[in-house]
C-alpha cells in the first residue's frame, strides 16, 4: 500500500488530531487513514445522495414508471 508523508503541519493541528484519535480509541495513523478515506469518497457519497433525492422527487411528481422491457421486446420481435 502506498505511503504519504505530510510535512510542516502546525503543531496545534497535530495535537488536535491526536486528541481526536484518542477520543475515538484510535492511533493517530488510523485516525488519519479514516479521515482521508472519508474525505476521498465524500464527493461520490454526496452525488449518490443527490441522485437519490432527484429520483424520489421525480417519483413523487410522476409516480412509479412501469417496466418497458416487454414493450421493447415486442417492438424488436416485430421488426
Amino acid at each position: 500500500m502506498p505511503s504519504v508523508r505530510i510535512r510542516d503541519l502546525d503543531e496545534r493541528v497535530i495535537a488536535e488530531l491526536k486528541d481526536r484519535a484518542k477520543r475515538h480509541g484510535n492511533t493517530l495513523e488510523n485516525e488519519l487513514r479514516a479521515l482521508l478515506t472519508d474525505e476521498a469518497f465524500r464527493p461520490r457519497r454526496e452525488a449518490a445522495k443527490r441522485a437519490k433525492e432527484v429520483r424520489e422527487a421525480i417519483r413523487a411528481k410522476v409516480g412509479t414508471l412501469s417496466d418497458s422491457t416487454p414493450l421493447i421486446r415486442e417492438w424488436r420481435e416485430s421488426l
